[in-house]
């Protein structure tokens, strides 16, 4: 099956012919905690969701922020399949540009046990809405200094209170859908 991996620390994408069985993708990453994005059309992107903790350098995939290595396979219906997309199409959509409100936050988070896709509920116009830790990021990056300010200062208020950094993390989702409605 044709597969494209991406190194985190370089960046360099490559074509691998992997044969999938049930254990793949965990001997990949040598690990059993595994995330699935599924942010590039008809594709799914795996990580290794000890990337944060092991803090491994963090890029973008077009907007979705990715940590460590990368497996991307195609995806149709529920099943992985071949990659659809060139080596060079994926090369156009990784940035390696992540700016220092990023930077910072994963680096405060980084010790906790918190995932970043991992999703929790809140309400806009009575409605639940599932998101998740990247999404809050994303958010809050395109806010002003001041709000980015703000947020960095109270999750070190969290994480110095020992205080559950996932919960703060839906409190500012819930906040920013309420200033969305």
């Amino acid at each position: 099956m044709k597969a494209l991996s991406i190194n985190n620390k370089t960046q360099k994408v490559e074509e691998l012919d992997i044969t999938m069985a049930a254990n793949t993708v965990y001997t990949f990453f040598s690990s059993i905690l595994i995330d699935e994005l599924s942010s590039l059309k008809e594709h799914i992107i795996y990580t290794d969701a000890n990337a944060l903790s092991e803090k491994k350098t963090p890029y973008f995939i077009g907007e979705q922020l990715v940590l460590g290595d990368a497996l991307i396979l195609g995806r149709e219906d529920l099943d992985d399949v071949d990659a659809q997309i060139t080596k060079e199409e994926l090369r156009l959509l990784i940035n390696p540009n992540v700016n220092e409100f990023y930077t910072k936050v994963l680096d405060l988070i980084a010790d906790t046990d918190v995932n970043l896709y991992r999703t929790f509920r809140v309400k806009k116009n009575g409605e639940k809405i599932a998101l998740n830790i990247e999404w809050v990021l994303y958010t809050f990056n395109i806010a002003d200094e001041r709000t980015k300010e703000y947020f960095i200062n109270e999750l070190k208020k969290t994480l110095k209170a020992k205080e559950n950094p996932t919960e703060y993390m839906q409190k500012m989702a819930q906040l920013a859908m309420n200033v969305a409605s």
